[in-house]
């Protein structure tokens, strides 16, 4: 497979269909839900939008990363919680439909966000280069019609057709999962001779980052006494992003392989980071 065929059709066909099965998991009552409960809300949608990007341009700036990698974090730092979110917040006995409502919530955002934040990283962090460019209006356009449009199809074709839409949805829940895994399986066989430099140049990075997103999104949700449910569910939907929609924006939207490294060594890292954090709050919650 080559990558143009990738970053051109399939990552982008991918992901339509995983905002597709987001939508069919969905309902108007849901998003009634998320309002209803304010706190959560504010603490998620803020971790998210504001937390992530400024933790990644920290960590750009401390690590003196190159800078189309420096980009990378910073696209993959604001690509919203996806499917895997969703799958960690159950496995760990979260709020699953908090982390549901946010997760679609925040990707409503996240087509007008990204192409801003992702413009401003391109021009601040490779200055001196204008070999790559974020046309803002076009790129938020083919994000709306990419993640928004297949999750408003969902959420009719849901209340159109409810049973078959709660099987076609479970599939389309593992799919995104299994999907990410052979992405990325491409990529790497690809791309196998570099995968020791990728983790060389942003494998530390993306760790960190996802590290402490886990853990400062876990201890935000404490401090405002939300319930133990929530508190996790939080923490995933911070801490745990969108590799494939990362992958959409740099390798597709933009055509920058290496700006896909750090969704790459993202990918890789957070199933290892997301089932050790999930092991930790059982723990903790036994010890509690």
């Amino acid at each position: 497979m080559q990558v143009d065929i990738l970053t051109a059709v399939i990552l982008p066909l991918s992901l339509f269909l995983i905002m597709f099965g987001m939508g069919l998991s969905l309902q108007p009552v849901d998003f009634k839900k998320v309002v209803a409960q304010p706190k959560a809300m504010i603490i998620g949608i803020s971790g998210q939008l504001l937390l992530l990007p400024i933790m990644a341009a920290t960590l750009a700036i401390v690590l003196a990363l190159p800078a189309e990698i420096s980009v990378g974090l910073m696209i993959i730092a604001l690509a919203p919680g996806g499917a895997t979110s969703n799958m960690f917040s159950y496995l760990s006995k979260g709020d699953v439909a908090l982390s549901i409502s946010l997760t679609a919530l925040v990707s409503i955002v996240t087509p007008f966000t990204i192409p801003l934040i992702t413009a401003i990283s391109i021009k601040y962090f490779m200055a001196g280069d204008t070999t790559f460019a974020m046309p803002i209006i076009k790129t938020i356009v083919q994000l709306l019609v990419i993640t928004i449009v297949p999750v408003i199809f969902g959420m009719i074709f849901r209340a159109k057709q409810s049973n078959m839409a709660k099987k076609i949805e479970e599939k389309l829940k593992w799919f995104s999962v299994i999907f990410m895994f052979l992405i990325i399986a491409l990529i790497i066989i690809k791309n196998a001779d570099n995968m020791l430099n990728f983790f060389i140049q942003a494998g530390s990075a993306t760790l960190i980052l996802n590290i402490i997103v886990l853990y400062v999104g876990y201890q935000m949700a404490k401090i405002a006494n939300l319930s133990r449910a929530q508190t996790i569910t939080i923490s995933f939907e911070i801490g745990i992003q969108n590799g494939t929609l990362a992958l959409v924006v740099a390798g597709t939207l933009i055509g920058n392989e290496t700006m896909m490294i750090p969704a790459i060594t993202y990918g890789l890292l957070m199933f290892v980071t997301g089932a050790l954090f999930s092991f930790w709050i059982k723990i903790s919650t036994v010890k509690e």
